[in-house]
């Protein structure tokens, strides 16, 4: 299944890459594609949740922080672990009905 999905390693999750248009997959790839799709897309919120973890470890670590330059770092650090956690959801609701007009 590698050859339709990539590693993202930001997002630690595989994200549809296509080499052809949607139209040009067989019946058989293009249900393929979704079945696993939908099993990548079911991880997502383990994945949301440990980021989360990561993130409430660091607001225990920056509520203890006297030291103002490693606070700054923290809070670079929570608001990254934010951004991934926002566009994971973003694939998470990802239309799982493909059709025509709609593509990954």
């Amino acid at each position: 299944m590698t050859k339709y999905f990539l590693l993202d390693n930001r997002l630690g999750i595989e994200l549809p890459h296509f080499e052809q248009t949607w139209e040009e997959y067989s019946d058989s790839e293009q249900q393929e594609i979704l079945t696993n799709w939908e099993t990548i897309r079911g991880k997502i919120p383990d994945r949301i949740a440990e980021l989360e973890s990561i993130i409430n470890e660091k607001q225990h670590q920056l509520g203890e922080e006297d030291d103002f330059i490693q606070s700054c770092i923290l809070n670079s650090e929570i608001s990254d672990l934010a951004s991934i956690i926002n566009d994971l959801w973003l694939w998470y609701r990802l239309n799982q009905n493909v059709t025509g007009r709609t593509h990954f």
